[in-house]
């Protein structure tokens, strides 16, 4: 199996093996797997599922990062919040926009983000980081509606949000 460096953004990387099939993962800027997803993503090798959920979940780690969380640290709420910001119907307050100036999730790609993300959470659980996520997550469902309010409006979330509802102006990882 050849891996190829990637400098750059953290992204999804196609890997093709030597009978020629392709497997994907998720690289950090540097170039190096991001292990955490690579493998939950090898649960999936061989299947379409992989490459579609290494680009649902390459969108939720980018955010992780913007929100300085760590796998260890997300909470249930933390799902919520991301999955109310990709379009998904919650009742909570956001935060700052993301995915500014792309299409929102659809119906499907919400049900296929939250499964992506619910099977990934529940993946680092059965490898002990988590375990209090994991035991939420193995009776709850996350949000996966549409929420039309938003769509309605016009994508009121590519708006700025007011000035109580935004992050403080910090360092992106200051506590």
């Amino acid at each position: 199996m050849a891996r190829h460096v990637v400098v750059g953004d953290l992204r999804v990387q196609q890997i093709e093996r030597k009978d020629g099939r392709r497997s994907w993962t998720i690289v950090w800027p540097e170039g190096t797997v991001h292990t955490e997803a690579d493998r939950f993503l090898r649960l999936h090798d061989g299947s379409g599922t992989q490459r579609t959920y290494a680009y649902l979940l390459v969108d939720h780690l980018r955010w992780l990062e913007r929100e300085c969380l760590a796998l260890a640290a997300v909470q249930l709420r933390h799902l919520e919040r991301y999955m109310g910001i990709v379009d998904a119907e919650v009742r909570i307050l956001l935060g700052e926009p993301w995915r500014v100036g792309k299409r929102p999730y659809g119906r499907s790609a919400l049900s296929t983000a939250a499964a992506c993300l619910k099977g990934f959470y529940l993946h680092q659980s059965s490898l002990g980081v988590n375990g209090e996520l994991g035991k939420k997550l193995g009776t709850s469902r996350l949000p996966s509606r549409v929420d039309r309010r938003r769509s309605f409006l016009g994508r009121a979330t590519r708006q700025p949000r007011p000035a109580e509802m935004r992050r403080p102006a910090a360092g992106p990882c200051d506590p």
